[in-house]
């Protein structure tokens, strides 16, 4: 059972921090027309872009490593707490339909397991080592990448799962809100995106929020850019799982290669709806057994692979 003392070295803590700072100018707020506080809500989401950009170069050594690190087999594995957590198994969520990443490529997880997606899950985002128990049932190894999530920068769990990453060898990258956060500092690569105090005093689902889902679109996209999963700007790796990502693979490979619908079709129905193989069996006339074979070699890369026909040819 906590403390006075833990209580008043908490709140010691959250007194330093940027995240939950008071902004006495905000403190009528409450008494604002609806469209005044939209507007202070518009312009104060306006900063945040600024202030990723301050951290691009840290986010593309981060992104780079991880590529690096997936190349060889391992997989982008996010860990947080409330909405730190759950902003991780959003993104983790998409790569399979965006990418066709497998299931277990990208992970997300959230302090308390699957119920804290949509509830409170009372104490977990305070447990370390319930981070170190939910990596050690993924098997956790050196070709892994763990981003431990926390607007603070001070959540347990984050930092938990950071530190236990790093000692089993695997790349770690700590995403917080605050300055000298103990979870950057855990972290080999520490990304620390400030945005200053919220609207709403403490309530870091909003700026921070918003800062930590567009560093995570960077480092699953660009990610994904990095080990062939398109071609230009065309999701050639897509999973055609539901109708409209059919009409979408049909419409990549049209903006890939300009062939006719017919051509499309046929190729699609050769390769079993596979975007990319369809697009390297119209660019590179061959037969879809031959362009598995030639992305199998490029590991995946189209425009390696269509080097690869055309200097066979």
């Amino acid at each position: 059972m906590s403390s006075s003392a833990d209580h008043a070295e908490l709140r010691a803590q959250l007194d330093s921090l940027t995240t939950e700072a008071f902004r006495s100018e905000l403190a009528d707020i409450d008494q604002l027309p609806t469209l005044e506080i939209a507007k202070i809500m518009n312009g104060e989401d306006a900063a945040v872009p600024g202030a990723v950009a301050a951290g691009l170069p840290k986010i593309a050594a981060a992104i780079d490593a991880t590529a690096e690190r997936m190349a060889r087999g391992g997989r982008l594995i996010y860990a947080g707490a409330g909405t730190a957590g759950r902003l991780g198994v959003l993104d983790a969520s998409e790569c399979p339909p965006t990418f066709n990443t497998g299931p277990h490529e990208v992970v997300g997880l959230i302090a308390g397991g699957q119920p804290a997606m949509v509830t409170s899950v009372e104490g977990a985002e305070d447990n370390a080592e319930l981070a170190a128990g939910d990596l050690e049932a993924l098997g956790i190894g050196e070709a892994d990448t763990v981003v431990g999530i926390s607007a603070s920068g001070r959540t347990p769990y984050a930092i938990g799962a950071v530190e236990h990453a790093r000692d089993r060898g695997a790349l770690t990258i700590g995403l917080s809100c605050n300055a000298d956060s103990a979870l950057a500092a855990a972290a080999e690569h520490g990304i620390e995106i400030v945005v200053g105090p919220e609207l709403l005093t403490g309530s870091t689902r909003l700026k921070a929020g918003t800062a930590q889902k567009l560093v995570l679109n960077m480092i699953s996209t660009i990610t994904m850019i990095r080990l062939g999963k398109t071609y230009g700007n065309l999701m050639v790796d897509v999973r055609a799982s539901n109708e409209k990502l059919r009409a979408r693979s049909r419409r990549i490979v049209s903006l890939a290669t300009g062939a006719p619908d017919a051509e499309i079709e046929a190729a699609l129905a050769a390769t079993d709806g596979e975007v990319k193989h369809a697009i390297l069996v119209i660019l590179a006339a061959v037969d879809a057994p031959t362009a598995a074979g030639l992305l199998d070699e490029s590991r995946g890369h189209l425009r390696a692979a269509l080097q690869a026909a055309r200097k066979g040819d």
